[in-house]
């Protein structure tokens, strides 16, 4: 037995894996370094409030949102049997990187930021409307995206049926 086969066994994946995961933790104790020289106590409440504000406001409602997808569509027959359709997902995650991206960028985005412009010298107006632009062309992605996996999909049965006409057309 190889080195490469008794390491993956025991490890569970490759050493290259390893080495990714290993560096990942690298780069975040860095970055929580340099971050932690300047306003540790304000770094650190800030570390613990956005768990807290996730773990007791934002969890429990995007749960309850994913699992009102979930149920919109499903079908309405063998509903509680099936798993969720893939399709869900076409919504989840234009939902998801709008989210985040509202998250990240609110204040810009509500024009809440006085200071913005004297601190970068840059205008702080149009966030509202390229936020909205990117959400709208993620939904636009992500429905094309849907369509043409649709289309793949009935490929077969479209077959199906024109061997099906033809097959009549030649019994005549």
């Amino acid at each position: 037995m190889s080195h490469l086969t008794s390491f993956r066994r025991r490890y569970g994946a490759s050493p290259l894996h390893l080495l990714l995961v290993l560096s990942s933790f690298a780069l975040a104790a860095y970055a929580g370094v340099r971050l932690l020289k300047g306003d540790t106590l304000g770094v650190a409440l800030w570390f613990v409030g956005a768990a807290l504000i996730h773990d007791l406001v934002l969890l429990p409602c995007y749960s309850v949102t994913d699992r009102a997808a979930q149920r919109l569509f499903r079908e309405k027959e063998d509903a509680e049997e099936r798993p969720p359709r893939p399709s869900v997902n076409h919504v989840r995650v234009p939902l998801f990187v709008s989210g985040l991206l509202l998250l990240v960028w609110w204040p810009l985005i509500l024009g809440r930021v006085d200071h913005y412009t004297a601190y970068t010298g840059l205008p702080a107006d149009g966030f509202l409307e390229r936020w909205l632009l990117i959400t709208a062309v993620l939904f636009l992605a992500s429905a094309v995206t849907l369509l043409v996996r649709r289309w793949h999909e009935s490929a077969p049965r479209r077959r199906a049926a024109r061997r099906e006409r033809r097959a009549r057309a030649a019994a005549r």
